[in-house]
């Protein structure tokens, strides 16, 4: 007879019987003779919170322009830390393995995948996130303020549908302007092949890009884009590199009628 058919012939076994009875007693026996100072320490959690000040490190950094001081464990991405400490949440997480590039942000003018830097990467850093390109109103709330640049032409163009992906996406072309990498179609979707859309919204967020950069000048007072001169090449390389579905930026799956009007 196979041992595999009766597998609680084991448990039913003196030996078995033996083994639980001795780790039973061995518990019972090593939490009577624990100090009972010790017991109130496990209850009240105070051992938590020791270790927590023995592995948390100071970490200062400016998040859309408002100067930051935390305490943070250094396996702490960057997006962990603006949507749950920070409560940033405008920064999406979605593979979580740098290939979608929802999770774009700014760091001292470059994007970057919040989801693969280390927040402990970007001590006196300044970081800025979707939340922090619209622009300060007349009594310096941005709630009452106007959007930027990027995300007017974003809603001008239909550059999105269900919306996830999209901060990343304004992120991304902000800085693919910045860069200097928006100068053609072609060129603006090599530099966002690092952002993917799953709803298939590529050709209106090329347009809204190109329709930015052709007003460029007269938005180079925008506090994004002051101060940051086009970037060098390789970063839009690192942006880029990798992606599985970065060919849908120039060969979107349509039939042959609709792909020749793919601009």
């Amino acid at each position: 007879m196979d041992q595999h058919e009766h597998p609680n012939d084991e448990l039913e076994s003196p030996d078995a019987s033996r083994r639980a009875f001795l780790k039973q007693s061995s518990s019972l026996a090593a939490w009577a003779l624990t100090p009972p100072a010790a017991v109130k320490v496990v209850e009240s959690g105070l051992h938590e919170k020791m270790a927590l000040a023995v592995e948390q490190m100071p970490l200062r950094l400016t998040v859309n322009g408002k100067a930051q001081q935390l305490s943070i464990e250094p396996r702490v991405t960057l997006l962990d830390l603006l949507r749950e400490q920070l409560h940033l949440t405008g920064t999406k997480k979605g593979c979580d393995h740098g290939q979608c590039g929802a999770c774009t942000v700014h760091v001292d003018g470059q994007r970057v995948n919040s989801c693969l830097t280390l927040a402990m990467t970007t001590e006196g850093s300044n970081v800025t996130t979707i939340e922090g390109l619209a622009q300060d109103g007349p009594t310096g709330n941005r709630a009452t303020g106007r959007l930027h640049p990027m995300q007017e032409a974003f809603i001008k163009h239909d550059g999105f549908q269900c919306g996830y992906c999209t901060p990343g996406q304004i992120m991304s072309a902000v800085a693919c302007i910045r860069e200097d990498h928006a100068n053609s179609p072609e060129e603006i979707r090599e530099y966002m092949s690092g952002n993917i859309c799953r709803c298939g919204a590529y050709a209106n967020i090329v347009e809204a890009i190109m329709d930015v950069k052709k007003e460029e000048p007269k938005y180079e007072s925008v506090s994004v884009y002051a101060g940051y001169g086009p970037q060098s090449r390789h970063f839009g390389d690192h942006q880029r590199s990798g992606h599985l579905l970065s060919g849908r930026w120039h060969e979107p799956y349509r039939s042959d009628e609709a792909r020749s009007h793919y601009p």
